[in-house]
This record gives structure tokens, sequence and C-alpha cells, in this order.
């Protein structure tokens, strides 16, 4: 036998009633935003009520203009250089050429590497290596003589340690239409002067001359890579050279 309702009970069922009322109710009433925008809302309620159970459903859709609260972008001198120092790094950290992130330039002139009697010519292109044979020129000077970009361009790497060329930058260009990326190799610890995304001039100060890596003697091992291909400097140089 079913006792008679209890008073809380029909509190429930009252409040419950009373609560689906409010919400179609206030399909009615506008929504504001702290800023003073509008937005529409549209709400649709479903309420079935059927002996002890109650289903709801609800859809909404709200469209809304909303203006943004703040923007960044680089104006700075010191902003544009580090955002563009992030995305060459970035390029490059993926394997892809300096080239995806930095417009190369055309070198219009070349320079020889080193000031004239600043130095003296040792191993050549070719030369017998452990297992290799050698890519470049070496010039012969002292430690800390100056070395400079022997052309307009973009520097790639800028290392104090790179395999056995220790101290190394390296520098990509385009000359009579071709990729030409030159290498100076060898260099005193502490004395690079350009970093990577760095871009330079002909005769352009980049380092001095060391004796780091597997060397013997101080001195600046000089590389040319025409496409990818190394190729030896000194026909190049002396074919380029104005």
């Amino acid at each position: 036998m079913r006792g008679k309702p209890r008073p809380w009970a029909k509190s429930k069922a009252l409040g419950a009633t009373l609560a689906v009322g409010v919400m179609i109710a206030g399909v009615a009433l506008p929504v504001l935003n702290s800023g003073g925008d509008s937005v529409a809302a549209t709400v649709s309620v479903t309420a079935a009520v059927a002996d002890s159970a109650q289903s709801y459903s609800a859809t909404d859709e709200i469209r809304a203009e909303i203006a943004p609260r703040g923007s960044y972008s680089a104006t700075t001198p010191a902003e544009i250089e580090d955002t563009r120092s992030q995305a060459i790094s970035a390029a490059l950290s993926a394997g892809m050429p300096l080239a995806s992130a930095v417009d190369i330039p055309i070198a219009d002139r070349v320079v020889m590497p080193m000031a004239s009697g600043a130095y003296s010519f040792t191993d050549g292109f070719g030369a017998s290596r452990p297992g290799r044979s050698h890519l470049g020129q070496d010039f012969a000077a002292p430690v800390g003589a100056p070395i400079n970009a022997a052309m307009t361009g973009c520097v790639s790497r800028s290392t104090e340690s790179f395999e056995g060329y220790g101290v190394t930058i390296q520098i990509e260009s385009i000359v009579d239409g071709e990729s030409v990326s030159t290498v100076y190799s060898h260099m005193n610890y502490g004395s690079r002067a350009v970093q990577v995304g760095d871009c330079v001039e002909a005769g352009q100060y980049i380092g001095d001359v060391g004796s780091t890596g597997y060397v013997f003697g101080s001195c600046l091992h000089f590389e040319v890579h025409i496409n990818s291909t190394p190729v030896d400097p000194m026909p190049w140089l002396k074919t380029h050279v104005s």
C-alpha cells in the first residue's frame, strides 16, 4: 500500500517544474557581456515528464563578434631580428637549406679571404688525408690574422666546433646563377664575428686565424662548394676575384 506523499517530495517536484519554467522563460532574455557587446543566443529546450522520469535536451547557437584584446607583431629591430633568427633556426633544425628562410643575396664581387701578404699557401685541394682527400686550400698565417668574407652572402654555420674543422663559419651566396658555399675553418676560439642568419658583404671581417680542429700549425682552411659539390678554390678564385 502506498503511503501519502511526503511534504519534501512535493517540494522537489514543484522545484523541478519551476526550473523548467525558468529555462523556457529565459529564451526571451537578452545576454550581455561585460564589455557591452551583444551576443545573440538561441536556446531550444524540450522537456518531457512521464511517470517519475524526466528527459532534457538542449541545442545552443551562439554568434558573437569579439574584438581582439591585443596582437603582437615585431616592430623594433631587436624583435625583427629575433623573429628572423627563430625562422632560420627552425629551418636548419628541420634539415632545410638556409635559402628556405632567407633570401640568399647575389654576389657581384669576389675577394681573397685574407689580405695580400698576410699568408702563404700550404696544402691545396686534393692533398692526401687519412681516409679522404683535402677539400680546400690552406692559407698559413699567424694566430689572430684577420679573415674576411670572400663575397656577399648569408651565414649558414657559425660554431666553435665542427668535426675536424674546429671553429668554422660557412657562408651561402649566389654567383653567376649558381649556389656557392664558402667554408672558413681552423679559426681561433672566440673570434667569430658573425652568427647564423647574419648577412655579410665581400671583404667583411668574420674572425681570426687559429689552429683549432685537426690541423698542424695555424691556418685558414678555405673551401668552395658549387651546388653542394666541393671544387678547387684556387682556379675558382682566380676566375672570380676582381
